[in-house]
């Protein structure tokens, strides 16, 4: 699969390293340019283009930014595009942002609403990166962890499940986008290492606020 990453903090290089990995195709970008990810992509084997370029480059686009560009993000080029978004939301680095606060939407909501036309799986953001990198098991493993899921769109959803069994976990489909709030920053089931059962009970325990 070709994988066009938006965003190279950590998010954005572990994902590329582990998908190279797998037999991945990736072209890496920032907003700062390609310039900057040079010797970023010779250690690991990726490409390196502008965000359009890497839109451009993706059957699968990984948006791996803070909350506070989404914004920014072209979503004329993004439109029609199967979007992987692995945003979370940290009120003390993107600032408070009221719809979130209160619960009247979740970040991949948000995200969708930026990107009217894109087909948006959130997926990659209930994991720390270096437990991405260092938890992965063979199927079947005793204690797999598992990760969660959700969207609106069976073919995103797909993608997200393959790529979560090719770096070592077990895909639990939560539902639509909107039941991303179950896995969000502060959830029983955000960032916590758990095998599938334990997970599934973590995400059904948790109550809308």
């Amino acid at each position: 699969m070709k994988i066009g990453i938006i965003g190279a903090g950590f998010v954005g290089r572990t994902i590329a390293t582990l998908a190279v990995n797998t037999g991945h195709q990736v072209m890496l970008s920032n907003s700062r340019g390609p310039q900057t990810l040079f010797s970023f992509r010779s250690m690991v084997g990726c490409q390196a283009g502008t965000v359009e370029q890497a839109i451009q480059f993706g059957d699968v686009v990984v948006i791996a930014v803070p909350l506070t560009p989404i914004d920014q993000l072209p979503a004329t080029l993004l439109a029609g595009k199967q979007v992987l978004d692995a945003v979370n939301y940290y009120p003390e680095r993107d600032g408070q942002v009221d719809v979130l606060d209160s619960g009247q939407t979740t970040t991949s909501e948000l995200l969708a609403r930026h990107l009217p036309g894109a087909i948006i799986t959130k997926a990659f953001n209930a994991i720390q990166m270096t437990q991405l990198e260092s938890d992965g098991l063979p199927a079947g493993s005793p204690n797999r962890r598992a990760l969660p899921l959700a969207g609106d769109n069976t073919q995103g959803k797909q993608i997200a499940h393959e790529l979560y069994e090719a770096f070592g976990f077990d895909a639990i489909d939560v539902g639509a986008l909107a039941e991303g709030w179950r896995f969000e920053r502060g959830t029983p089931a955000y960032c916590v290492r758990m095998t599938k059962e334990a997970l599934l009970a973590a995400l059904d325990s948790v109550q809308h606020h």
